[in-house]
């Protein structure tokens, strides 16, 4: 084949991919901003509920007699919120709506805890001492690895360490763009993994149990639902992520030139951790692990005071109720630590300050939410979302779909609506109300619902336009090939996406199907009405 015949067919190959994202990027902009989608969704429900209303829409509640918010012949009706009633209903609870809707308080208190952890650059600092302190033989995992554990502190991942992995590399004599990937995988790709509850957590479960409650008005999802399943994720994302970088990533890019950077990479530094900074990090991690050790011992024991207080078990007990404020605890007063040693926070001002300038970003979080829970309030009592479960589960019952393959089918169609959709919160606040109550009546929890939706979430975060920050890390990719596209950089994350998906979805069906494993504390795998 001669080289003008390799061109046209890297051209061919080229226009395809870059098609391809046109796609992608056009219909991710025809969507109107979250806040404005769920506005425009809330009103649809109300004016659906009329007309759904008008037509007599029904189901039969597969749900058993007696069971609470059962109607007494056992058929679920649409209730009609364009009528007087439901103008009175939609003005009188529009506030509480709102206040009450559970992601709400505990996203804002679990992140009153991280910002001090933050600001006061404990959390930054344990980056760069994981990352810096690694062997060369170990510094590709370490970076996917630490990728992963930034997601407990925003944006920390994205701006600090995907610029420190490319400089990493770049120092290491490799190249600066497959560090940069390696970060990225796990900072994005590893969105929803992570060896501690974090600020996501309360904020996905918020959403699930309110779904979970258009069928069952007592259940219950806490924050530590996807614990465990996600702590053992975190070293699959880590090894699949140093894996595509050493095997695939990195011998593609090949030798760096660095002819191709557009600034002088001569000033590039990446400062190492001072004495008082080694200091401050040794004694926050003993604090840390101080106070996990009274958490256990008061937990562990059956005698622990935070265990249920009726049944002695850890299920349902106050510590599982009152996990956010553990989180609060075991990253605010590490982080006050750190930051009492190394002077950014000599004084009670610092720290409320840092936790004014996180509550302060907060601001389009808490719009959203304004409307998600009017969203979610109008679904639940119009009875569309519990319509809407009970037909799209008898259709799955109808063509036998309601084995594990549901979920490869149910994670797939995640990461695909992820391409255009890309915040967490907003993809699930519109899935759990439609996708939680109809998998539970095929026969799954919750909790085992919300996992499998946290993996197509994450993998495809990697080649989306649409996630938030993709345009910081084009900029930072740009540094080091000043020709770099959003196609390339693309090109070069569709390996990850493609692996992680792989190697997740295995790990989910094994560990939920095959080994019978919970996918966090007191989490079951099935589903029973009454039970």
């Amino acid at each position: 084949m001669s080289v003008s015949d390799n061109n046209t067919a890297d051209n061919g190959k080229r226009g395809w991919f870059t098609r391809f994202l046109d796609t992608v990027e056009w219909f991710g902009n025809l969507l109107p901003h979250p806040v404005t989608l769920f506005a425009m969704f809330a009103a649809a429900i109300v004016l659906g509920s009329g007309i759904a209303a008008y037509f007599d829409v029904s189901a039969i509640d597969p749900r058993p007699e007696g069971t609470a918010g059962r109607a007494a012949d056992g058929v679920i009706r649409v209730v009609n919120l364009v009528s007087v009633d439901g103008l009175q209903r939609i003005v009188s609870n529009l506030v509480t709506n709102f206040t009450n809707f559970p992601p709400l308080g505990v996203v804002l208190v679990a992140l009153l805890g991280v910002s001090i952890a933050e600001h006061s650059g404990l959390i930054s600092a344990a980056m760069r001492g994981l990352v810096m302190g690694a062997s060369k033989r170990m510094v590709t995992v370490t970076i996917v690895f630490a990728g992963v554990l930034s997601n407990t502190a925003s944006e920390l991942g994205y701006v600090v360490l995907i610029p420190m992995a490319a400089i990493i590399f770049h120092s290491l004599g490799r190249h600066p763009l497959a560090g940069l990937a390696a970060a990225f995988a796990g900072v994005s790709g590893g969105y929803s993994a992570n060896l501690f509850i974090g600020t996501v957590d309360p904020l996905l479960a918020g959403f699930t149990q309110s779904a979970a409650n258009l069928i069952d008005p007592t259940y219950i999802v806490g924050p530590e639902a996807n614990w465990y399943f996600m702590f053992v994720s975190t070293f699959l994302v880590a090894g699949l992520g140093a894996f595509v970088t050493e095997k695939i990533v990195e011998p593609k890019l090949g030798k760096y030139n660095a002819a191709e950077a557009s600034v002088d990479l001569g000033e590039q530094k990446l400062d190492a951790l001072t004495h008082k900074e080694r200091l401050a990090l040794k004694v926050a991690g003993l604090a840390f692990v101080a106070l996990l050790a009274l958490l256990a011992l008061s937990v562990v024991p059956q005698w622990g005071p935070l265990r249920h207080p009726q049944t002695g078990l850890v299920a349902g007990s106050p510590f599982l109720q009152g996990i956010v404020v553990f989180i609060f605890i075991t990253f605010a007063i590490p982080g006050y630590i750190y930051g009492r040693i190394v002077g950014t926070m000599k004084t009670d001002r610092d720290v409320i300050n840092a936790m004014a300038k996180s509550i302060s970003s907060m601001g389009l979080y808490i719009v959203l939410v304004f409307f998600a829970a009017q969203f979610v309030a109008f679904f639940g009592w119009s009875n569309l979302g519990s319509i809407l479960a009970v037909k799209g589960a008898t259709l799955l019952q109808d063509i036998g779909l309601t084995g594990p393959m549901l979920f490869v089918f149910f994670i797939g169609m995640c990461a695909l609506v992820n391409l255009s959709l890309g915040s967490a919160s907003a993809q699930w606040a519109i899935f759990a109300p439609i996708f939680v109550p109809m998998l539970m009546i095929v026969g799954y929890s919750p909790e085992v619902i919300q996992a499998a939706y946290r993996i197509g979430d994450s993998v495809t975060n990697l080649i989306t336009p649409m996630m938030s920050y993709f345009g910081l890390i084009l900029a930072v990719a740009a540094r080091y090939k000043k020709d770099l596209g959003i196609g390339t950089l693309i090109a070069t994350m569709l390996p990850y996406t493609m692996v992680f998906f792989v190697g997740w979805v295995t790990l989910f069906y094994l560990w939920v199907f095959v080994f019978g494993l919970p996918v966090g504390p007191g989490s079951p795998t099935y589903y029973q009405f009454g039970g």
